[in-house]
């Protein structure tokens, strides 16, 4: 496929999504969760209650929220995730994934099928599609 072939329409989010799914109950500290990102080199992390997800906390909230509201590090993630979960579902198109982020002003989205969760898509996975 050239750049004049390319159609953000037609590639799906299921084609670009990551599929590992990393989640911490809402009662972890938000040092707990940094250190996790850390070792595994990521960016988000989904945040679970009673075994549903029902947020996340992404690299960009240590800065909002944590180090501009100067919280401490046994701050519980519940405190600060952000909430409820916003959702694609996974045979979506691209475009609409990235004009959902741009009108949500957000950078990661939850992939579902029939409601469950099962990946995330950021806008790093657009970015990356686009220069294919």
């Amino acid at each position: 496929m050239s750049r004049q072939d390319f159609d953000s329409n037609l590639i799906l989010v299921k084609d670009v999504m990551t599929r590992v799914i990393i989640s911490v109950n809402n009662d972890t500290t938000v040092f707990q969760v940094a250190k996790m990102m850390e070792q595994s080199g990521i960016g988000a992390v989904l945040v679970k209650k009673n075994s549903d997800l029902c947020g996340i906390i992404t690299d960009r909230d240590y800065a909002t929220k944590i180090v501009a509201h100067n919280l401490s590090s046994d701050t519980l993630v519940e405190q600060i995730m952000s909430s409820p979960l916003i959702t694609i579902n996974f045979d979506e198109s691209i475009s609409a994934a990235a004009e959902r982020m741009t009108n949500k002003k957000i950078r990661k989205l939850a992939v579902t099928d029939n409601g469950n969760v099962i990946g995330l898509i950021t806008s790093t996975d657009l970015v990356t599609q686009l220069a294919k």
